[in-house]
């Protein structure tokens, strides 16, 4: 559970992931300072995937950055990173967390990677700027129906485990770029492989920027659905040898239950 940004209302964040949508139309009018306030307080305390990697994440306005024939919405997370191993999964996980959030305080949001911030945003961090996320409140409906709605992989194409099926149905539904959900799951219910597909060489000109971060949205949306069968997900480098054909090994997350 979660406390709101918009009220002290605590929302299930498993529960939003089977109707989450990406939101790409906003009222532009800005959003409270209390509820700003309290999203930088957020900012401040995400959970990294690896913590040993520097970045920096800035609220911005729609003033601030180039749309790039994009519609503007009033605030944008420009999301500055360390260039290091692992980075962009790193940021997938961590600002997915902001993302679900958002849905779960009734403020729209939608990753972004085509618009970019503006030189002086640029000239704030050293760090490498990665991607945007716009944010604010929508003026088209918030939320899905019901998973029909998703247009996703069958469980069948993202993970050959027949067991952990259940666990991993809130994965299937996580967001990507051009919906090109780039992520296969192997191993055990218990000990389980993140991969990433390797895309072709048409796909790859188009995602190959994003694949790292969607595996990275989609680790966290396994990290969710684990604390909801009450199991703690822990991060470990433990590379089964036979990993599917097609598919460049990420991560292993290892699933122990709650005493």
């Amino acid at each position: 559970m979660v406390k709101s940004l918009t009220s002290e209302v605590e929302v299930d964040i498993y529960d939003i992931i089977f109707k989450r949508k990406s939101i790409r139309k906003y009222d532009n009018s800005p959003l409270d300072e209390n509820v700003l306030n309290r999203i930088s307080e957020e900012l401040n305390n995400l959970t990294p995937l690896y913590d040993d990697i520097k970045t920096y994440i800035k609220i911005i306005s729609g003033d601030d950055v180039k749309l790039r024939g994009m519609k503007q919405a009033p605030h944008y997370l420009a999301i500055f990173s360390e260039n290091k191993e692992g980075y962009l999964t790193n940021l997938g996980f961590m600002l997915q967390q902001m993302d679900l959030l958002f849905s779960a305080s009734g403020i729209g949001s939608c990753w972004q990677g085509i618009p970019s911030p503006k030189s002086h945003v640029l000239k704030s961090t050293d760090l490498k700027f990665i991607i945007l996320i716009a944010f604010g409140m929508p003026t088209e409906t918030l939320y899905r129906k019901d998973t029909s709605e998703f247009k996703r992989k069958s469980l069948e194409n993202i993970t050959d485990i027949e067991e952990a099926k259940e666990l991993l149905e809130p994965v299937r539904l996580a967001p990507s770029a051009i919906n090109s959900q780039p992520w296969f799951f192997t191993g055990t219910k218990d000990m389980i492989q993140v991969c990433s597909n390797k895309p072709n060489f048409l796909k790859a000109m188009l995602v190959n920027k994003y694949i790292s971060i969607d595996v990275g949205i989609a680790i966290y949306h396994l990290k969710v659905s684990a604390e909801h069968f009450k199991k703690t997900a822990i991060i470990t480098f433990n590379k089964d040898e036979h990993i599917p054909k097609g598919c460049n090994y990420l991560t292993t997350i290892k699933l122990e239950s709650k005493e």
